[in-house]
């Protein structure tokens, strides 16, 4: 394929891990492999306000439908510790979520499509900005997906290091969770450790959101539907004799559907107003959701998108149950009917956002194998 084979293309992609909206050099590299590509059948377009989101039309040979393929591009805030030969040349920076094996996956499908005109349309679409900022609500905020844009059903699938490389595991209903962000800053009087009663302490306070935030999914969430906590960071006071003035916590809330996670949010915000009320403090709340909804596989095209792949021998594919990863194609697929899939790379000893994490590169060719039968068989179907 243009570029090299899917092993040297991932490669590529790996030394060069970029953040959230400044994949500017990946944007370079997929630019250039596209572009060596025949363009009988191609329109490319950009974003000027999303500068790194690249749209390939595929012109179908008798389209009834358009159908759209999605690839994340960012990469993380984590030092590498692989010692690959290929490893990150972007210092604290790594693809250590798959998001180079995605685009790797969905330039393979674009250049067999380039080269074998679909019956159908398709629309691929290289999203920046996955990990952070919501770059999939932001494209199409800006009218990406109008027109000869618009997909008919939209497709994309993530790396799972705990599956044998090529399988495929998806389901009907929820995949992944919807996630909200939490940030919450504190504001008392800070003083001296010996006049607590001059003060307004706010590290009890961050002591207490820590403690009270626990009991909303035991007690407010439906033990059947399950939800997620979590409070990573709480950055408070100067020195051990001297009452904070100020905490800082961040932290997120996941849940499977998004009625329950419009609830949790609800009770944050009921808590931090209890705590300044208590605790004679004031606190500026951030609750951001942007774009990572829950994934919500639609019902007829995940079911015909098992029935196609059970069809084909050389295709493994199981039932998984969901998980509370975030993932903001959760958003498109609030938009457009559509199916996410994970796919097995075989690297259970580390797990996504692992610096170690060293997926197996046969899962390449699995996963455009895969998606190539599904797309052409989904083309055939009345």
């Amino acid at each position: 394929m243009a570029g090299g084979t899917l092993e040297q293309i991932r490669r590529d992609l790996h030394e060069i891990p970029e953040l959230a909206l400044h994949e500017f050099k990946t944007h370079a590299y997929l630019m250039q492999v596209i572009m060596a590509l025949p363009q009988t059948w191609l329109t490319i377009k950009t974003l000027p306000e999303l500068p790194t989101a690249i749209l390939v039309h595929v012109k179908g040979s008798w389209p009834r439908k358009t159908i759209g393929y999605r690839a994340d591009m960012d990469g993380l805030p984590i030092t590498e510790a692989t010692e690959l030969p290929f490893a990150s040349r972007h210092a604290g920076i790594m693809h250590a979520c798959g998001h180079d094996f995605h685009m790797t996956i969905a330039l393979g499908l674009l250049t067999h499509f380039a080269t074998q005109q679909p019956q159908d349309n398709l629309v691929f679409f290289f999203q920046p900005a996955e990990e952070a900022e919501y770059g999939g609500k932001r494209a199409f905020d800006l009218g990406a997906f109008t027109g000869m844009w618009q997909p008919d059903e939209f497709y994309a699938l993530h790396i799972n290091p705990a599956l044998p490389v090529g399988q495929i595991a998806t389901r009907q209903g929820t995949l992944f969770a919807g996630s909200t962000e939490i940030h919450v800053t504190f504001t008392g009087r800070g003083g001296h450790a010996a006049y607590p009663h001059k003060t307004a302490d706010a590290l009890v306070a961050g002591a207490m959101f820590v403690n009270q935030i626990q009991t909303i999914v035991s007690r407010n969430v439906d033990p059947v539907h399950g939800g997620v906590v979590t409070l990573g960071t709480f950055q408070a006071g100067t020195a051990g004799n001297v009452i904070a003035e100020t905490a800082h916590l961040d932290g997120t809330l996941r849940a499977f559907s998004q009625p329950d996670l419009m609830l949790m949010q609800a009770r944050v915000r009921a808590i931090v107003d209890g705590i300044c009320l208590a605790m004679d403090v004031t606190a500026d709340l951030t609750l951001t959701q942007g774009g990572y909804m829950p994934v919500v596989n639609h019902p007829e095209t995940t079911k015909a998108l098992i029935e196609a792949m059970l069809q084909a021998e050389t295709i493994e594919i199981t039932e998984i149950a969901p998980a509370m990863t975030g993932e903001d194609f959760g958003f498109l697929l609030q938009q457009f009917d559509g199916t996410m899939v994970w796919l097995g790379v075989d690297d259970p000893t580390h797990g996504l956002h692992d610096a170690q994490l060293q997926p197996n590169e046969a899962a390449l060719t699995a996963g455009v194998a895969a998606f190539e039968h599904y797309l052409t068989a989904r083309m055939q179907q009345a």
